[in-house]
């Protein structure tokens, strides 16, 4: 650090620190509720790291101050557009956690069939196989066929 520039205090860092682990961990739960607690702590971490990193000083204007003696305006410039984006993606994840909550009766994030499935062939040290796991068959699942073409559109068929 060089002499006469103050850095961040440790109070902050510290604090960054928490509210960075905090979100992780609350991002690693089942529960959207807690996801979503996550990712908004996760946001203000973040903010606040990207805060340590501007310089401290006078208001970025110019004729106000020296323009050594001038904060660094990038920083509050993301800061500004990260609780945007946080703001979008928790207004979505709160939808989401109330659809499920509204067709389940909970937020907990199930489980996904095929997810299980392949989880015990690793454990097996089975190789991946490339058949449908999720047991329909691939005739009769509907992400896996495609549908008969009307004959007027089916390509190289010409009029007349």
């Amino acid at each position: 650090m060089r002499p006469g520039v103050e850095g961040p205090t440790l109070v902050l860092v510290i604090a960054v620190g928490v509210l960075v682990g905090c979100g992780v961990t609350l991002l690693l739960e089942r529960s959207l509720t807690r996801i979503l607690l996550g990712v908004i702590l996760l946001g203000n971490g973040v903010n606040a790291l990207i805060l340590t990193g501007g310089r401290a000083g006078a208001a970025p204007v110019v004729g106000v101050a020296p323009a050594g003696r001038l904060s660094d305006a990038l920083p509050q410039a993301m800061i500004l557009t990260a609780i945007v984006i946080t703001f979008g993606l928790t207004a979505f994840l709160l939808a989401v956690s109330y659809r499920s909550w509204y067709l389940t009766g909970d937020d907990e994030v199930p489980d996904d069939i095929e997810d299980r499935q392949i989880r015990r062939a690793a454990e097996r040290n089975e190789a991946a196989v490339a058949a449908d796991l999720g047991g329909e068959g691939p005739d009769a699942d509907p992400e896996q066929v495609d549908p008969e073409l009307p004959r007027r559109l089916r390509p190289g068929d010409g009029p007349g």
